[in-house]
């Protein structure tokens, strides 16, 4: 059996994740994805604990440090004490934070289209749901 890199999985998933991220970078240059991640869910479900919010978004606790001193940074988020457990930081979303994500979602709508753009609706759904199965 001949291996060849461009019929490989892992080379494909590649690909199309450059192609992606390059049309996230042209419409939401002003962050990162995983950033967006972290804005979506606090926008879905308004506080969260930082250990939690890592976890809700597939990233280790280091990398979601980072991420929300980034974002606090561009005062996005805010942090606070949990009043319960003082061990946890309580992540939400600042004024300016709710309304950068509710625009960004827009822009993330139309990401998803270019994304797709070759894809006719029932690949797309497949697609979802061949990747889930990964």
């Amino acid at each position: 059996m001949v291996y060849r890199l461009d019929e490989q999985i892992g080379f494909k998933l590649r690909l199309a994740n450059q192609r992606h991220l390059e049309i996230f970078t042209n419409n939401l240059p002003e962050i990162t994805p995983t950033q967006f991640s972290v804005l979506v869910k606090l926008h879905e479900v308004k506080e969260l604990s930082q250990n939690h919010l890592g976890r809700l978004v597939a990233m280790d606790a280091a990398t979601t440090k980072g991420v929300i001193d980034r974002l606090s940074k561009k005062q996005l988020v805010k942090t606070r004490q949990s009043e319960t457990d003082r061990r946890r930081i309580e992540v939400s979303l600042t004024e300016s934070g709710l309304k950068f994500t509710e625009k960004a979602i827009k822009q993330a709508k139309l990401i998803t289209e270019k994304t797709t753009a070759n894809l006719n609706q029932r690949e797309t759904t497949r697609l979802l749901d061949l990747l889930d199965k990964l």
